[in-house]
């Protein structure tokens, strides 16, 4: 990786301190904060779903059943929960009451998300996306991905389109007319992961052949980052950009990250730096929102904390058998994170930090 450099761990400042611990009986697969920051849900391995709030306990909203739930998020208007996994169903909450399951077995629902503007689901379904209207309980499309099984998908920040990643490329529908065919961007391989940046400028693909290609809006050829120790399942952009005018992207491969930053020409590409402390896989990175502090979640017990995604300022414990995803507050005071035996750990902003952001 052309550009390549190191950055190691620095001086400790303590960024955030515990705030909440709590414990869920399997692997905690996934989290996100209702947008008001408010309600933190969490889901498990084991098939649970649970809520959080401040000063409460965990509000179960679905007791352990045997099959996991992978996938949930919250709408951008912070009215529906829907949650996704192994049985094929997609169920959807409206203020803790379940007022919708939708069936999909034997399919395996393991990718959802919301429109950033407005109360559309989209979900994978083994070859296929759909895409369900919460306001009228129905669903609007079906997208059929054709050679392989979806793997990726996310929204433009816009709402306009709904990207899907898969085998040999990432597939980009207009939201104006899912009838016409989708914008593609041809992969070697597979994309793994996606997404967009917060400005929507920039689409970023991890993908399995060890290798990320980031595709500007309206210029014709990507910029491809190679050399990376493994397939690529994690990617963060910043929603805060850096002097250039571009955000950030974050990049997790093995125990690897590696941050890039666009140079200011298009010519002139990307330069990158590796962030060094982690010991076993990454399992899931953020950015805290509105600055350049980068959060890192490890199968090595540790959540690590770069301002500016260079040195390392704190490390974070709790989770004994290793970190499985994390979560950024919306408003970026506190930080939630999952363990593989089931703990939810919250940390909330230090009155004592310096340098809180980045």
């Amino acid at each position: 990786m052309s550009g390549l450099s190191w950055k190691k761990i620095g001086r400790f400042d303590r960024i955030l301190e515990p705030h909440f611990e709590g414990q869920l009986s399997d692997y905690v697969t996934d989290l996100d904060w209702s947008p008001d920051g408010k309600i933190l849900a969490a889901s498990s391995a084991a098939g649970e779903i649970v809520c959080w709030q401040e000063k409460d306990t965990l509000i179960t909203l679905q007791a352990s059943t045997g099959k996991s739930i992978d996938c949930l998020s919250f709408s951008s208007s912070g009215e529906f929960l829907a949650a996704g996994g192994q049985d094929g169903r997609v169920r959807v909450w409206r203020d803790c009451q379940l007022i919708a399951t939708l069936e999909n077995a034997p399919a395996w629902v393991d990718r959802l998300a919301w429109s950033p503007t407005g109360n559309y689901l989209a979900f994978s379904l083994g070859r296929y996306v759909q895409v369900w209207d919460a306001n009228s309980s129905s669903v609007v499309t079906t997208l059929n991905f054709e050679t392989s099984s979806v793997l990726s998908l996310a929204w433009h920040p816009s709402g306009e389109y709904l990207a899907i990643g898969g085998y040999q490329g990432v597939k980009t529908w207009n939201r104006a007319d899912w009838d016409e065919d989708p914008h593609v961007l041809d992969i070697p391989s597979a994309s793994l992961a996606i997404a967009w940046s917060r400005d929507g400028n920039y689409l970023a693909s991890g993908n399995l052949d060890r290798t990320v290609d980031v595709f500007k809006w309206g210029y014709p050829y990507p910029w491809k980052m190679q050399g990376f120790p493994g397939k690529v399942r994690q990617l963060a952009w910043s929603n805060r950009a850096t002097a250039n005018g571009a955000p950030l992207l974050a990049v997790a491969s093995g125990e690897n990250i590696i941050a890039w930053e666009k140079q200011t020409s298009d010519d002139k590409g990307w330069d990158g730096w590796m962030l060094e402390v982690h010991s076993d896989a990454v399992s899931a990175i953020a950015f805290q929102p509105g600055t350049l502090l980068l959060a890192s979640a490890a199968e090595d017990g540790k959540v690590c904390l770069w301002p500016q995604a260079e040195q390392a300022k704190q490390v974070l414990e709790g989770a004994t058998s290793g970190f499985s995803s994390l979560a950024w507050h919306p408003q970026g005071q506190q930080l939630a994170a999952g363990g593989q035996n089931g703990e939810l750990l919250v940390w909330s902003k230090s009155l004592r930090g310096r340098g809180f952001g980045g």
